[in-house]
């Protein structure tokens, strides 16, 4: 298969025939022309780390094949209500542009047709605990013997091998395993689980580069690798300032706690202040909040006194935001030019018009509603992601893949 300058190869294992088929899929798919056309994906993971992976390679595209257990699937299908339906809106976010195989892989015929898969394929990703693959069959050793050229990435809690690797992984034990979870604005409140899945998207995000890494690389060397990420590691990467300042200077340091930053009330709504980047912001905030100019007092005339005597700072920062309006004060913050947000939920952030500029909204026909949600964060001039297929019913394509498969098979 030709392949332009700068792009993924596809695996050179791959059938005349094969090739045919592969490009019918993406040219009726409208992926024929994305950064990773010709590129397949062997997708056995679930949950969230590994279906956001698998989902950006899709969206940018890669034939995403997804192996599920036959008459269960995908755990996420059955997070939240509807639990049997096929528009569950957990799984939606996280598997459009993926074509879904059914089978149990306790029968020899299944596991055949699945390596067979795997010796056409070029990545073959999961996130199953250690050992779990190779009890199958399909350990990276395993897939490397049926196609050199395979790229397998793995994402695990807390790597493939170390003293954790035999533990589950999750993403709240990842914050709270790497320091994440401890470090928060205001000592005196109590520890607490970060509400979004910061850990699964990161790692997942992570072994996403891992792989593209991995196939540009074996477009040097004509041969694939193992590639590994964990939701530990991805933690402790996302601290690499913090860490730094504790092993090299042996300080602890707190973005969230900075004396003129913070969370404030005012008379119809919260903002965030981040008083950073100035030559004097405390001067500044002071015009602005109609204060007299306390970076002169010697209680607050550098960032150290600024520490030391925070909360008195601090309260009388509140004390003026809650004496008027959200709009009013973070007109007159960005007067002084001072970085200023307003806090909202996730409702207000969908219809605001920068979401809708930046068209991060996707939506398309489902089996049941109109699937809608977050569409990819990368905006590229000559690619665009976009929905090419609507997220699978479980096993919609087993036949269609078994198919492919016996194909190939006939080809050889």
């Amino acid at each position: 298969m030709s392949t332009a300058p700068g792009r993924p190869q596809a695996s050179s294992h791959r059938s005349p025939q094969g090739e045919r088929i592969l490009a019918s899929v993406q040219a009726s798919s409208g992926a024929a022309d994305l950064p990773l056309s010709g590129v397949r994906v062997v997708d056995f993971t679930q949950v969230m780390m590994g279906p956001v992976c698998t989902q950006m390679l899709g969206d940018y595209g890669a034939d995403v094949l997804k192996i599920e257990r036959k008459g269960a699937g995908d755990l996420s299908r059955s997070t939240f209500e509807p639990v049997h339906g096929a528009d569950n809106p957990i799984f939606c976010s996280l598997n459009r542009n993926k074509r879904s195989a059914a089978l149990d892989l306790r029968d020899p015929q299944a596991l055949a047709a699945v390596k067979a898969l795997i010796a056409d394929a070029d990545v073959v990703v999961n996130n199953f605990r250690a050992g779990v693959m190779e009890r199958m069959g399909l350990g990276y050793e395993d897939c490397q013997a049926i196609n050199p050229r395979i790229i397998y990435a793995v994402g695990t809690g807390y790597g493939d091998s170390g003293p954790y690797a035999h533990k589950g992984g999750q993403d709240v034990l990842a914050q709270a395993m790497s320091g994440v979870m401890h470090r928060r604005a205001d000592p005196a409140v109590p520890v607490s689980v970060y509400p979004t899945a910061l850990c699964d998207y990161s790692a997942g995000m992570h072994m996403v580069q891992g792989i593209l890494l991995a196939l540009l690389q074996r477009g040097k060397t004509g041969v694939g690798q193992k590639v590994s990420v964990s939701l530990y590691n991805s933690m402790l990467a996302m601290q690499m300032q913090e860490a730094a300042m504790i092993m090299m200077a042996d300080s602890e340091v707190n973005w969230a706690a900075m004396p003129l930053s913070g969370v404030f009330d005012t008379q119809d709504g919260a903002l965030v202040m981040v008083g950073a980047f100035k030559a004097n912001p405390l001067q500044d905030i002071c015009k602005a909040l109609d204060l007299p100019d306390l970076s002169g007092d010697p209680k607050f005339c550098d960032l150290n006194q600024q520490f030391a005597n925070k909360a008195e700072l601090q309260a009388l920062f509140r004390q003026q935001f809650a004496s008027n309006t959200r709009a009013h004060w973070l007109s007159r913050l960005e007067q002084q030019d001072l970085l200023c947000a307003p806090v909202r939920d996730l409702r207000e952030a969908l219809v605001d018009p920068q979401t809708l500029h930046n068209q991060m909204l996707m939506e398309g026909p489902g089996e049941g509603q109109t699937c809608r949600f977050i569409g990819s964060p990368i905006q590229m001039s000559g690619a665009k992601a976009g929905l090419y297929r609507a997220p699978p019913r479980l096993g919609q394509h087993t036949q269609e893949i078994l198919d492919m498969v016996q194909e190939q098979a006939q080809a050889s």
